[in-house]
């Protein structure tokens, strides 16, 4: 169990920046935390804990950091970070994911009893943000039109975790801290920022909370059966959409179309197989129900970049 300064040290935090939690931090077993005050402008705060008991709790808006927009990095820390404990397998809620929402936005979280989470949020004003992004703010401009409510998410990638466990894992600087951590956090956004510029463009629409929820029950099969893909008709049902709105929706959400989604899913998948099981490419693409290995070589090069076996090679 943490010490009682962790809680007090979060609440002081939160509070700093106006964001408030109530009483849900006492729901939570804290294993590490560390938080950054860059305040009017952003704020980042790291942590990983484990769920006591299960709650539900709305977003809210960081009252100092004005018009701001939250980009929250969830499980990207490697099992070898500070207090992270290794476990056997991870749950399909487990994988990392990056969700990106105004803090305005109107979503209610869920947090599920024994559950470990880790987590990295960055909260940040859309004007500094924009300051930042200059000519190129205009290829994101659904980020600054606050008319209307947003939720994307984004596949992790190499870069973003690397940049995250060198946030947690390296040794504070000795001089100049703020200074460094604040270019941390915009090195996390920068990397991001570079996979959102190759997402399929649509147009943005209001987004309810029923149709968020919707969305993530076909992502959720998808994931769920990475070694066969699921029918339209299937995921229409599941959707409760009609299959021009479900494809809309998620693409708005995820970024591209459900089959490379699902394409997409299955050979970061593949890379992990080889990477960290230490599979040969034969059982990597059949372990994922592909028959045909050389289907698998050219699948895995066009979403990882380098064919199965060098990669392989390489990690």
């Amino acid at each position: 169990m943490p010490a009682k300064n962790d809680q007090q040290d979060i609440l002081q935090f939160v509070n700093k920046i106006g964001y408030h939690i109530g009483e849900t931090v006492q729901y939570l077993e804290l294993h590490y935390q560390k938080s950054f005050d860059f305040s009017p402008d952003m704020a980042m705060f790291l942590a990983s804990y484990t769920v006591k008991k299960t709650f539900t709790r709305p977003t809210t808006a960081p009252k100092y950091i004005k018009n701001s927009i939250c980009f929250f990095f969830r499980d990207v820390l490697n099992n070898n970070g500070p207090a992270i404990t290794k476990r056997k397998s991870a749950t399909q809620d487990e994988k990392p994911f990056i969700r990106v929402f105004p803090s305005t936005f109107s979503y209610t979280s869920l947090f599920k009893k024994g559950s470990h989470v880790k987590i990295v949020s960055v909260l940040i004003s859309a004007d500094y943000l924009k300051s930042f992004l200059k000519n190129d703010a205009e290829q994101f401009q659904f980020l600054f039109e606050t008319r209307h409510d947003f939720l994307i998410e984004e596949i992790m990638t190499d870069d973003i975790a690397r940049t995250v466990n060198d946030i947690v894992k390296k040794e504070e600087p000795g001089a100049l801290r703020s200074y460094h951590y604040r270019l941390k956090a915009m090195e996390l956004l920068f990397y991001l920022f570079q996979s959102l510029g190759k997402r399929e463009k649509s147009p943005h629409r209001r987004l309810s909370e029923k149709d968020i929820a919707s969305i993530y029950k076909v992502r959720d099969k998808l994931v769920s059966s990475l070694h066969k893909p699921s029918s339209i008709a299937a995921l229409k049902q599941i959707a409760g959409m009609n299959e021009l709105k479900m494809r809309k929706v998620f693409m708005q959400v995820f970024g591209m179309g459900i089959y490379d989604y699902y394409q997409h899913l299955r050979m970061k998948e593949a890379a992990r197989l080889l990477r960290s099981e230490k599979l040969s490419v034969s059982e990597a693409g059949y372990q994922l129900g592909f028959e045909n290995l050389s289907h698998f070589s050219r699948v895995f090069e066009k979403h990882i970049g380098k064919k199965p076996k060098k990669y392989s090679s390489e990690v």
